[in-house]
């Protein structure tokens, strides 16, 4: 496998990622941007967001190409905690990708922001992004009710986290 690697978004990155998040196989994420534009306003805020220390966003590039995002928010209320929460192109799905991203943005979170807990929660019928957690060596800590607004429904998620 190619190695993989993050960099921060670009306002370029809009396309591509409108296509990914779009897909009909793409079902858990629950960004749905309606339109270029719309993602390319979400990816002119990033600058703000890591300036402001409360969100870091990161695309996933494999090979030279753009195959999905990651990205870390800082817990605001406490600044020591973050979540993890990554998508990967349903073509590239099952190759390791979003372990080896995870694994990048906590190396990230853990030594340049200095964070000492990393949380991933994942909707509770997205087994693939659970198993990227255990993988990852985030031990599941519960189950959330009614956690996540998916489709229009509050559904439940599973709550990993990883602390340093």
């Amino acid at each position: 496998m190619t190695a993989v690697q993050i960099r921060p978004q670009r306002v370029s990155d809009a396309r591509k990622f409108l296509e990914i998040l779009l897909h009909p196989k793409f079902i858990y994420f629950p960004a749905k941007p309606k339109s270029v534009e719309q993602e390319k306003e979400f990816l002119r805020l990033n600058a703000e967001k890591r300036r402001k220390r409360v969100e870091f966003n990161f695309s996933v590039i494999m090979g030279g190409r753009l195959v999905g995002g990651i990205g870390i928010k800082v817990d605001q209320q406490r600044r020591y905690i973050g979540e993890i929460g990554y998508f990967i192109d349903h073509s590239c799905w099952g190759k390791g990708l979003a372990t080896a991203a995870v694994r990048l943005a906590e190396r990230y979170a853990f030594s340049q922001l200095k964070l000492k807990r990393l949380e991933i929660v994942t909707h509770i019928r997205n087994i693939a992004s659970q198993k990227v957690a255990e993988k990852c060596r985030y031990r599941k800590e519960g189950i959330q009710r009614g956690k996540i607004l998916h489709n229009g429904k509050y559904v439940d998620a599973v709550l990993f986290a990883k602390t340093r």
